[in-house]
């Protein structure tokens, strides 16, 4: 319910902070014109400019007190004691003092809570003795009020603190449901693609076996061929029916506009070069030698391979950064060079991802090999070749 106005709150902090300090400002300015010119200073005729100006000079600094406690305290502070020292008489806007001993109890630590409410003491004494005689019962009583305004900026302080360190578990403990119930998740995925592999090998290999029956016995037993024949049709059938409905629950929640799309391959390595470039990373493509058909599955390693390389130009590149893509098809292979003239080498190395791990992965599948490493001069290269005929 109140989840907005704070967070209003606290993108627009010189708003409040003027709206809160708003009645003092309105109560001061209002009694400028009561004071004559002898209460403006002590022996000394000012005009009633300086009074006004003192007043804003006081009240200004308030505006900004929640992002600078301190800085606007010690300003103030000191306004008022060359008040004190110029023998300028006491005004309501002095009260800022307070307002702003208020804001370093209620932000800051304890040492530099303590030491605005000393400093605030002390100006309570110098001003008691310079313009009224001075009076222990008087001072006493004028200490609590400072004391007990002091007392609830650190209740607030305390408070908000208190506040913050709930919210910070409540936020940690939501962090750690989600990430047990990825992991719950992942090993149920995991399960479920074990099932997967087992459900899809069994019904392969029974179809096999139909199909080598039926070879034998589609000259000397047509009839015994055609039950095979109609076995293998119906594996076929609940292997796929099986395969759907496991895959379908390994499907990531959400993803049900790209379930029946086609797995990407080396036709949409244009339109993946044409989204990276259009997210900040130019990018030259180039392709060379003479295409040849290539399964899908050395299709979809090639372009995981160039998306991967490129991902990590566009975190780690830096600005300024460019990436040049080649592929190239060679007998019985094919290479791919992805490099850029980033600063992301050293990024990269660093940070110990799974990208690199992932690339290699992929292009072991095929007998393939990775080469990732800095580029002399500057930026970072993969190098990639990938067999291709290659049956896994």
């Amino acid at each position: 319910m109140f989840g907005r106005p704070r967070a209003w709150a606290r993108r627009h902090p010189v708003l409040i902070d003027s709206f809160t300090v708003s009645p003092l400002v309105l109560f001061c300015l209002a009694t400028v014109g009561n004071f004559s010119e002898a209460q403006w200073l002590a022996g000394t005729r000012v005009g009633m400019p300086a009074g006004l100006f003192l007043t804003i000079a006081l009240l200004a600094p308030l505006m900004v007190r929640r992002n600078h406690p301190r800085e606007v305290f010690a300003a103030i502070a000191l306004l008022s004691f060359g008040q004190w020292v110029a023998g300028l008489a006491e005004i309501p806007a002095n009260l800022a003092v307070l307002v702003a001993m208020y804001a370093v109890a209620a932000r800051c630590t304890a040492a530099w809570a303590v030491a605005a409410g000393l400093v605030t003491e002390v100006g309570l004494a110098l001003a008691q003795s310079r313009y009224t005689a001075f009076e222990p019962s008087t001072f006493a009583s004028m200490s609590v009020f400072v004391v007990a305004i002091w007392v609830t900026g650190i209740y607030a302080n305390t408070r908000r603190r208190f506040v913050e360190s709930l919210v910070e578990r409540a936020e940690r403990a939501e962090r750690e449901r989600d990430q047990q119930a990825q992991i719950a998740a992942a090993a149920e995925r995991t399960r479920i693609a074990r099932e997967l592999h087992d459900v899809v090998a069994h019904n392969v290999s029974v179809m096999v076996v139909q199909a080598d029956g039926a070879g034998y016995a589609i000259d000397s037993d047509p009839e015994q061929a055609r039950r095979a024949v109609q076995a293998i049709s119906a594996t076929g059938r609940t292997a796929l029916a099986e395969m759907r409905r496991l895959v379908g629950v390994l499907r990531q929640e959400g993803d049900h506009t790209q379930e029946y799309a086609p797995q990407p391959g080396v036709a949409q390595l244009g339109d993946l070069v044409k989204q990276v470039g259009d997210s900040g990373l130019p990018i030259d493509f180039t392709v060379s030698g003479v295409p040849h058909v290539l399964p899908e599955g050395e299709q979809l390693v090639i372009y995981r391979i160039v998306q991967e390389a490129l991902t990590n130009t566009l975190k780690h590149g830096g600005p300024g950064a460019r990436a040049l893509v080649d592929m190239t098809y060679g007998r019985g292979e094919v290479m791919l060079r992805i490099s850029d003239d980033g600063r992301g080498a050293a990024a990269i190395a660093s940070e110990g991802g799974h990208g690199l791990v992932g690339m290699r992965e992929r292009a072991a599948m095929y007998g393939g090999s990775i080469d990732a490493g800095p580029k002399a001069g500057g930026g970072f290269q993969v190098l990639a070749r990938i067999p291709t005929g290659v049956t896994v």
